[in-house]
């Protein structure tokens, strides 16, 4: 056996496999996988105090968010003014409790609950070790459900569609909202996974000497998709954070594609039915996604017409498109350009909650036009539908094992170069 302190300078890549003996990192630097090019550790900077700053101030800018009126609009002399937890309760009113359900899990309560984790994690808190544990555990799987972000940019598409019909006035909370969407991603940045594990507890000594440049399934090493500790293959639960995991994520391509089947399934009928109503003078308009898009750019504000197109039609088509192809050549065929399906799966797994910025629109827009007879939006099926197609599309990017596209890649074919920390400004 290895001693305890030679695991920190081994790590299996997550994204490919590859054996990478760690070179020390300085102050301010990055190590990447010299294959795929994934950050692997990060030294920061106060690695406590600034992931500290960050969550605090994100937590104290949500709550300004939430105490003031967000957002309002005038026409033709009436007034309609919301807060953020307005939206919620519109939603409930109107019977889309799934849609209310979904903001406030999305919008405000995963991005709440990870800066809280993050300041309990990365301080000297006395915290019972299995709760330390459940909290990094579901701390850095919540990361890619965060969406404050997202909303934000629904909030700015409001403004656009909204701005024809009459004036748009920012409210006192607007601007603390901007700030926690900053400040959030700030904070989930200056993180690094294998020190905050390492605060919890000391890697696993090795059962054996690694290879550096080969893959661990070659070695029968495999990693741990949460703690990212080195195993034995034949290791079903990780002895540091308790996960049982095989070398390969089991039947990953069958679970992929059934989401990804069940997603298309939804993906037609959303795109047909409407996804609001807008009601004026007693007189009611269903609209569906593209026909949002047609009347954006009828009324000129194409560069909008654009983002909607882009984020809510062309991004999930393209994703589908994107996911199947993986699965694809994951399962032996096509050619063997790993690197160039190792960039398709970044891309799927950067873009795909970006789709939710149409469905966010709809909140704004029916939480905010109430103008009774005059003019009002309600949500329609079509949104909970689509909203269900991204989120479908999210756990197929999530179940699909990246690895199995390196798989087919020979260690011989190339001679992988030596791991050096690469410097970064902003660490």
């Amino acid at each position: 056996m290895c001693a305890t302190h030679q695991t920190q300078h081994w790590m299996l890549c997550p994204q490919c496999d590859l054996t990478v003996k760690l070179p020390a990192v300085p102050v301010g630097s990055r190590a990447r996988c010299p294959r795929c090019h994934t950050t692997l550790v990060a030294n920061w900077h106060e690695p406590r105090k600034r992931p500290t700053g960050y969550a605090l101030a994100a937590l104290f800018m949500l709550l300004l968010a939430n105490l003031f009126p967000f957002i309002s609009m005038h026409v033709a002399g009436l007034s309609s003014q919301i807060s953020l937890m307005a939206i919620p309760q519109v939603m409930d009113r109107e019977d889309y409790r799934s849609l209310a359900t979904l903001f406030l899990l999305f919008v405000q309560g995963i991005p709440a609950f990870c800066m809280i984790a993050i300041l309990l994690l990365v301080n000297p808190v006395r915290l019972p070790h299995s709760l330390r544990l459940g909290l990094a555990r579901i701390l850095f799987q919540l990361r890619s459900w965060g969406m404050a972000e997202i909303f934000m940019a629904g909030v700015l598409v409001s403004f656009v569609k909204l701005m024809a019909y009459g004036e748009i006035g920012l409210g006192s909370s607007f601007w603390p909202w901007c700030l926690f969407c900053l400040l959030q991603l700030r904070a989930f940045q200056c993180v690094d996974r294998r020190w905050v594990w390492q605060r919890i507890d000391p890697l696993p000594p090795l059962a054996q000497t690694p290879q550096a440049g080969i893959s661990g399934l070659k070695q029968g090493l495999r990693s741990c998709p949460c703690c990212t500790a080195i195993l034995p293959a034949a290791q079903k639960t990780c002895p540091r954070c308790g996960v049982s995991a095989a070398p390969r994520r089991q039947h990953s391509l069958q679970w992929t594609l059934a989401l990804l089947i069940t997603s298309v399934m939804l993906y037609i009928p959303s795109n047909i039915m409407p996804i609001m109503v807008t009601e004026t003078l007693g007189s009611q308009y269903p609209s569906n996604i593209m026909a949002g898009v047609i009347l954006l750019w009828s009324d000129g504000s194409w560069p909008v017409a654009l983002v909607i197109f882009i984020a809510s039609i062309m991004v999930p088509s393209l994703k589908m498109v994107a996911i199947g192809w993986l699965c694809w050549h994951a399962s032996g065929r096509g050619r063997r350009d790993s690197e160039k399906m190792h960039l398709i799966y970044e891309v799927v797994e950067f873009v795909g909650r970006w789709s939710m910025i149409d469905v966010f629109v709809i909140a704004v827009l029916s939480a905010l036009v109430r103008m009774g007879q005059l003019m009002s939006v309600y949500p329609a099926p079509g949104a909970l539908l689509f909203a269900l197609v991204v989120i479908l599309t999210m756990f197929a990017a999530m179940t699909f094992d990246p690895r199995l596209i390196w798989d087919r890649l020979q260690e011989t074919e190339r001679k992988e170069p030596r791991l050096d920390g690469q410097p970064t400004r902003h660490c």
